[in-house]
């Protein structure tokens, strides 16, 4: 027990150290505000994001609640305690989305970081079942405010600095949560820390998350609420629209459609003479206007399509993948890798992510063929971990289920951005997510709740491969009907062409033979 402490102890001051190491260089870039008025809300963003996501304890969430520590049974835990966090989730994130915008970013940053601090306080401390229950609505509140944390950098830094800055945010987060992974497992494989201390280090690490908010400067302006000027293109959209729009075949009726979402910026809304409550209500039916005109385009409603019901099957997967893990391999007889695994994908993740822009692929061609392709490669995935019994195969069978999802959903963000202005990918990108989770809601009542159908978890994985199979089959099909229409077309086109130019041939002759005659 000693041992494990001096173990937590020591990780915690490696933790604080590198915070004061990052405070000196904050302190630095604060005296250059004036000059580089970017630099300082990123470095304390980036703070923020890394020890946010530097929680160690995470990926033995399950084997610690059914431990000795809380003594809680998988079925409680899989039925009565997770469903929580995606009731949660869904009844706070369209609030929060609104919110977040309307009281410009720093109050819900302030939030999610208080979110997190009560959780891990409320694990660490607390036991039953209502505790727990409490826990996964707190985190549920902590997953609705993250849209905060990418949004924020948005009102703060100018638009060339836009693309530099996301880069760094997100960067930050996946080293995080693959060093957060890797210390974990190292922790429990190595030096025997229980789980218990695992979750100390990840509360010390929440509050100097929370501790960075306070030093983020508070923005002047947002998205929709807040406009100063007009809305600004996404980072490398009319590059990335010339792109996608040079191979583009004519002859396809299904590319040439004219795309209202693409056609002109949502027009900014004139509050100035307004009252607040008009200009809220403005707002509100401004952002349904640019929803329709979103979703009226073919090309980007299948790819939202794909995205929300692959994320919310994607998430249900995440939330429950541990308790099946716990099931073929007992963490009290058998040693856990929960941490490396996800160290893995995490790592895995990230390289595709990175890959993605060097695919000199024309998507409008095999995008619904690839979504169709990999959603089976995914239900494979999820039918491996149903049917087999040993872990190394569940351990495998994630990584590829989870690199599947990431390309994907990758893509699928390049084709949804390159069309739209920043503000109306924002809002694109939270009404999926909401699509997503009422969809995930549905599951989890009908297939996980114990006031629903209560099925044990191998049985949930039959329904969650079957699930992306269906998926596979909408895609497929569509992908099949796009490929032969723009054949068909194609040979319309070729033949079109034949007879023009068969057409023209024999004007010609006619002239000639005619000049021939005058002779």
């Amino acid at each position: 027990m000693t041992r494990s402490l001096c173990t937590c102890l020591g990780s915690i001051i490696i933790l604080t150290n590198f915070l004061l190491s990052f405070a000196a260089e904050a302190m630095d870039c604060w005296k250059q505000e004036k000059t580089d008025s970017w630099v300082f809300p990123t470095l304390i963003l980036c703070l923020y994001g890394f020890f946010y996501m530097m929680k160690p304890s995470e990926p033995f969430l399950t084997p610690y609640l059914t431990g000795p520590d809380k003594n809680l049974t998988t079925d409680e835990v899989t039925n009565q305690i997770l469903p929580v966090w995606t009731y949660s989730y869904l009844a706070l994130l369209f609030p929060v989305f609104l919110l977040t915008d309307y009281v410009r970013y720093k109050p819900v940053l302030l939030l999610q970081g208080t979110s997190l601090v009560v959780t891990w306080l409320l694990l660490l401390f607390a036991h039953g079942v209502v505790a727990m229950q409490v826990v996964e609505f707190f985190y549920g509140m902590v997953t609705a405010t993250e849209v905060a944390y990418y949004a924020y950098i948005y009102s703060v830094v100018s638009t060339q600095h836009y693309q530099r800055v996301t880069s760094y945010c997100r960067s930050v987060t996946l080293v995080a949560a693959t060093v957060a992974a890797a210390l974990g497992q190292l922790l429990v494989s190595l030096a025997h820390v229980s789980y218990f201390y695992l979750n100390a280090i990840s509360l010390a690490s929440v509050s100097l998350a929370f501790l960075c908010t306070f030093f983020l400067p508070m923005p002047q302006k947002s998205m929709f609420f807040h406009r100063k000027d007009a809305p600004e293109p996404l980072p490398g959209s009319d590059k990335g629209l010339a792109v996608g729009t040079a191979h583009r075949p004519s002859s396809c009726p299904e590319e040439t459609s004219p795309d209202p979402a693409a056609r002109s910026p949502s027009p900014q809304p004139q509050a100035g003479n307004a009252r607040p409550h008009g200009h809220m209500l403005s707002v509100l039916l401004q952002l349904g206007r640019d929803l329709r005109d979103c979703y009226g385009s073919r090309k980007l409603l299948y790819w939202s399509l794909w995205w929300a019901l692959a994320t919310a099957g994607f998430n249900q997967v995440v939330n429950y993948v541990q308790v099946l893990w716990d099931l073929r391999a007992p963490s009290h007889s058998s040693a856990v890798y929960n941490g490396a695994v996800e160290a893995i994908a995490t790592f895995l993740s990230s390289v595709i992510s990175f890959l993605v822009q060097y695919m000199k692929i024309n998507w409008d061609h095999v995008g619904e063929l690839a979504l169709g392709i990999f959603s089976a490669i995914d239900a494979g995935c999820l039918f491996l971990m149903h049917f087999s019994t040993n872990i190394w195969a569940c351990y495998a069978g994630y990584l590829i289920f989870k690199a599947c999802y990431v390309l994907l959903l990758t893509i699928a963000t390049f084709q949804i951005a390159i069309n739209l202005s920043m503000e109306r990918y924002a809002l694109m990108f939270g009404f999926n997510n909401f699509i997503a989770l009422l969809i995930q809601t549905i599951l989890t009542i009908v297939v996980v709740d114990s006031k629903g159908l209560g099925l044990d978890i191998v049985t949930q994985f039959l329904i969650y491969g079957s699930y992306f199979t269906v998926i596979h089959g909408i895609f497929m099909i569509r992908s099949i009907c796009v490929l032969v229409s723009c054949k068909c077309q194609r040979k319309i086109l070729r033949s079109c062409t034949d007879q023009l130019n068969q057409a023209e041939h024999e004007s010609r002759e006619q002239i000639v033979m005619s000049y021939m005659t005058r002779l």
